[in-house]
């Protein structure tokens, strides 16, 4: 036990630093698309005050997940449009572009001037199908309602997406799909869907050969790329608000289309390609240090378990009790079983999100999500190794003048151990491959590489999480098959 409260610390420890150090860190973050990820990389690597250590949190999600992360002070800066704090962030409200300004303010988050380029919304197809049917701008697809729409999840539900694109052009589509990003180009190349959404500036769309319709009733607003930061920040680190404000009206158009290109089809990665276009703009040397696959794999491993084991750790505390006092008490035990069915039929994505507003971003949430998952094999084979327990066994305790509880420690348990240690190992399989799902809210793990490698089409990026993952769990299920022959009575192993 010393052991893995030992071990535990020092996961926390090496996965959260600033907790054992004393200098100041300061917390990036951007979005779960590439050229987001780009301008993360960039402000990163903004020359900074010495004692500040910039941590760049990648691929966090969407726009509320950053939002509310930003108001909440778990994140500290990170890369925004002016589109999408009038049509989503403010939505319903004044939309002037000053009163948007005078809102944040009010809030305590500054704003930079825009970088330099837009990056709209826009819709689009294959060049060659848009030729076959005359399709030029967005008002001609009402004329062909068996296109086949997808759009990513986040423009499916926005208040400046498909919604209002379908009630402002009277569009007839009602089977739309909602998928990835970058899983939408894919599609569209191999045919499965016919029109999606992309941003003005992805390189995909001269890379497809698609064609932009044009919005002829004027429904997408300007998006251009602006930052938004804790105002705090001013007075703390002046010396690096002072080198984000300078990346004001640097990036035109053609060089965001150029960097996105760069990352995506050309496969540099995000640190190379904001690391020149600093050396280029500011003729400042940046160092990059291009990670490992070993150093990736430790500290990937590090995140990982350290979700596995906080969550798993709890589940068996809470977990066993639970499945005893259902046993004691029948009609209680309906309830928890209950309760514990229900927790285990919400989708793990979901059951992420709900987690946010109470814990945040990061490890944590991620962590009670995990937690909950791990109740019910562990509450309901505790349960049935108790109650398959032959009543003589019982009686026989009884008539020898053990005590309830002595009847519980030295024989009920012993005899239902190999029960609650196959509802234990099931939960740690379980715990495992779903923690993976954990990076998109920031708490990092093998989900971290497998979410890029969706983003940028890398296979080896994808197997680099998902292999440890499935081995990882496979050592897991080989441990507890060991600690059987510790923990079940031998007799119980004939």
């Amino acid at each position: 036990m010393k052991l893995l409260i030992t071990f535990i610390i020092t996961l926390v420890l090496s996965i959260n630093p600033a907790l054992s150090q004393e200098k100041a860190y300061l917390k990036v973050a951007s979005k779960k698309f590439t050229e987001n990820v780009i301008l993360g990389e960039i402000i990163t690597k903004l020359p900074s005050d010495p004692d500040l250590i910039i941590t760049h949190i990648r691929e966090l999600g969407g726009t509320r997940i950053l939002w509310n992360g930003l108001l909440k002070g778990e994140i500290d800066i990170y890369p925004e449009y002016t589109g999408t704090i009038l049509k989503e962030i403010f939505a319903g409200e004044n939309n002037q572009t000053e009163n948007f300004k005078s809102r944040l303010k009010k809030l305590n988050i500054g704003i930079t001037k825009p970088l330099g380029f837009n990056n709209t919304y826009a819709i689009g197809m294959k060049r060659d199908l848009a030729e076959k049917y005359g399709i030029n701008k967005i008002s001609d697809l009402k004329n062909f309602p068996n296109l086949q729409f997808g759009f990513t999840n986040e423009f499916m539900d926005r208040n400046d997406g498909w919604p209002g694109l379908r009630n402002k052009y009277q569009l007839p589509q009602t089977d739309v799909k909602g998928l990835d990003h970058d899983l939408a180009y894919r599609g569209l190349d191999a045919g499965s869907i016919d029109v999606i959404d992309f941003y003005s500036t992805d390189a995909e769309i001269e890379y497809y050969n698609l064609k932009v319709l044009e919005d002829d009733l004027k429904y997408f607003t300007e998006y251009k790329c602006v930052i938004l930061y804790r105002k705090k920040l001013e007075a703390l680190y002046p010396v690096f608000i002072n080198s984000v404000k300078k990346l004001e009206d640097t990036i035109s158009e053609s060089q965001m289309i150029k960097m996105n290109s760069d990352v995506k089809i050309k496969g540099e990665s995000e640190q190379q390609v904001a690391t020149n276009f600093i050396e280029s703009r500011f003729s400042i040397d940046v160092n990059v240090e291009e990670s490992k696959f070993l150093d990736r794999l430790w500290h990937n491993t590090k995140e990982h378990l350290f979700l596995v084991i906080i969550s798993l750790t709890g589940a068996i505390l809470i977990s066993i009790p639970l499945g005893i006092a259902a046993y004691k008490k029948k009609k209680f035990g309906k309830v928890i079983l209950g309760i514990t069915g229900v927790i285990q039929t919400i989708p793990s994505l979901a059951l992420l999100v709900f987690m946010i507003p109470l814990l945040g971003i990061g490890s944590w949430p991620a962590i009670a999500a995990l937690f909950l998952y791990s109740l019910l094999p562990i509450v309901r084979n505790t349960f049935t190794g108790l109650e398959d327990i032959p009543n003589s066994i019982r009686e026989s305790a009884i008539v020898l003048g053990l005590s309830p509880s002595e009847i519980l420690k030295k024989i009920e348990l012993p005899l239902a151990s190999r029960s609650i240690l196959a509802g234990i190992k099931t939960s740690a399989v379980i715990n495992v491959g779903t923690a993976t799902l954990g990076a998109l809210i920031g708490a990092g793990g093998y989900g971290q590489p497998i979410l890029t490698g969706i983003r940028l089409d890398k296979v080896s990026l994808i197997l680099e999480g998902a292999i440890p993952a499935a081995l990882l769990a496979l050592l897991v299920q080989w441990l507890f098959d060991l600690s059987e022959k510790i923990i079940v009575p031998k007799g119980l192993r004939i």
